[in-house]
């Protein structure tokens, strides 16, 4: 009876310990995961170390008798069952790797070969992202800063995630409790807001919720949102999951799930899209071909560029990538985000294993359906772009962010903001792919814009018929002034029209001749909010 008792609680204990394992870790169960495979290694180790020091030699009668604790036969059998579940995991791993599977991780992603002036047309100034993560997130702090209200309680998130917001780039993140004590006081009400950052205008705007985020990355217990997912859905591998808003601009967080189709562990792709409302905790499993198509981000874009990197470097089998590295192609070290048919893709360029610092082409890559499109544009990498414009501004010691692709007067070209040591964007360079050498540096983005097309042309490039832009003519009604990145800018409304006409001063300085009630013609380019003013007649 005794000896029955010492096991019972020994089993509880180990039952106890095991169940706090699970609510902190939160390993899924599911043979795919590699988390699930050492959650069960480690607890039959303990398990067999525990039971067996436990009850190692001791008699019916409960006495113990000296000896080896490994002559114990209940942990020699349970030992066993570990070595064996060891084996299946490094068997599984093995069978699951591009040594063996080289063709069928190479064909994960289908490539289509696209071009590039059909598929990326010129947009306007307004819908250029000139911010990087790094320069929002500088940003967002000092708007917290500035919230008097709750920067006593509660600090910014570091998500920034990336999306389409009613036709406009913008990156979105909550805030979340400034601690423990702080989260104590306040989880009743939940989150109050999250920052919304506008891409292309650099605004930060604190959207204040009715209803506060009760499900988040900071909260602890049942609402946490992993803990919240892991007890709804036991089963499901979660990727990293992103906070993203509707079009309404109700905050959800949106939960992509792996699916292992290679084996146990290899293959990673996206099964389904669990989304969360991040107020309310009501959440909606989808298949991740059916997933609503306001949401921006189901793949991350680490995955896409590692999708690519089997397709481009296992062309020709495993032992080629690594030895011979004939046709082999890959991603570069780095990537930036385009907003294109209202969904977001991941850009990369596409180089030469051995790294010539020249690429091949570039790919395109939809964070929601992983449709990926390939353009072969032979050019400089983007490193080498970034380190020509850092070179015409190298006195005023700014640096590069990573290059965003437009289409430039129908050339492939790459725009680049600089920063200074403070992290804000000062200058803008636009350089040719094809040309690096063709850079151009301005104040704003449509000087920087004017300069580039004056040396596309002076490097015998057929540039852009400003002639075929639209134009519009109407008396002057209102003329408002402003200051953006340093620059002066009339803001004009027009008798004819209602739409508000965008003039920067610096490029039109004729501009300061008119007044309300004159005549005027103006060539511009279609924006969202204003129309940029190209010409003055």
């Amino acid at each position: 009876m005794k000896k029955f008792i010492q096991r019972l609680i020994t089993v509880l204990v180990l039952l106890f310990i095991a169940f706090i394992y699970y609510y902190i870790a939160l390993p899924p169960i599911n043979i795919h995961s590699p988390g699930f495979w050492f959650f069960i290694i480690g607890g039959l180790l303990i398990i067999s170390i525990v039971i067996g020091l436990a009850t190692a030699n001791i008699d019916k009668n409960g006495h113990r008798i000296p000896g080896p604790v490994f002559k114990n036969k209940f942990f020699k059998i349970s030992l066993s069952i570990t070595g064996v579940i060891i084996a299946l995991f490094v068997i599984g791993s093995l069978l699951s790797s591009t040594i063996i599977n080289a063709n069928k991780y190479q064909s994960l992603l289908t490539i289509t070969e696209r071009d590039f002036n059909e598929d990326i047309k010129e947009i306007s100034y307004d819908e250029i992202p000139i911010l990087d993560k790094d320069s929002a997130s500088l940003l967002g702090s000092r708007k917290m800063g500035s919230m008097v209200e709750y920067v006593s309680q509660f600090e910014v998130a570091s998500n920034y995630t990336q999306i389409n917001y009613q036709g406009k780039p913008v990156r979105v993140t909550p805030l979340k409790y400034g601690g423990a004590i702080k989260w104590l006081t306040n989880r009743n009400k939940g989150i109050p807001a999250y920052l919304r950052i506008d891409m292309t205008t650099q605004e930060v705007e604190p959207v204040k919720l009715q209803k506060g985020i009760k499900y988040s990355e900071s909260e602890h217990f049942g609402r946490n949102i992993y803990r919240h997912l892991r007890f709804n859905y036991p089963t499901y591998i979660f990727d990293t999951i992103n906070f993203e808003i509707d079009d309404e601009g109700t905050p959800y967080w949106i939960c992509p799930t792996k699916d292992y189709t290679i084996g146990l562990f290899g293959g990673q792709m996206v099964g389904h899209v669990v989304v969360v409302n991040a107020i309310t905790g009501e959440h909606v499993s989808y298949r991740v071909e059916d997933t609503p198509k306001w949401i921006d981000r189901v793949y991350s874009a680490e995955l896409l560029i590692q999708l690519y990197d089997y397709y481009g470097t296992l062309r020709h089998g495993f032992f080629n990538s690594v030895f011979g590295q004939k046709d082999a192609l890959q991603t570069t070290d780095g990537y930036n985000y385009l907003a294109l048919e209202d969904d977001v893709w991941v850009y990369t360029g596409v180089t030469s294993v051995g790294r010539d610092e020249s690429n091949v082409g570039f790919v395109l890559m939809n964070q929601r359906t992983a449709e990926t499109r390939y353009y072969s544009i032979a050019g400089a990498e983007e490193y080498s772009a970034m380190a020509s414009a850092e070179g015409q501004v190298q006195h005023l010691g700014y640096r590069a962010t990573f290059p965003l692709l437009l289409n430039i007067s129908g050339e492939p070209t790459y725009f680049i903001a600089l920063k200074d040591a403070a992290g804000l964007v000062k200058k803008y360079a636009m350089v040719n792919i094809e040309q690096y050498n063709i850079v151009a540096i301005g104040d704003s983005v449509s000087q920087c814009e004017k300069i580039y097309t004056e040396l596309l042309q002076t490097n015998g490039f057929t540039v852009r018929d400003v002639s075929n832009l639209p134009k519009v003519t109407g008396h002057i009604a209102k003329i408002a002034e402003g200051v953006i990145d340093g620059n002066s800018h009339y803001f004009i409304l027009l008798d004819s029209s209602n739409e508000i006409f965008d003039v920067e001063v610096v490029d039109h300085i004729d501009i300061i001749k008119y007044n309300v009630g004159d005549l005027i013609t103006f060539t511009y380019s279609k924006g969202t909010k204003a129309n940029t003013v190209l010409g003055i007649e």
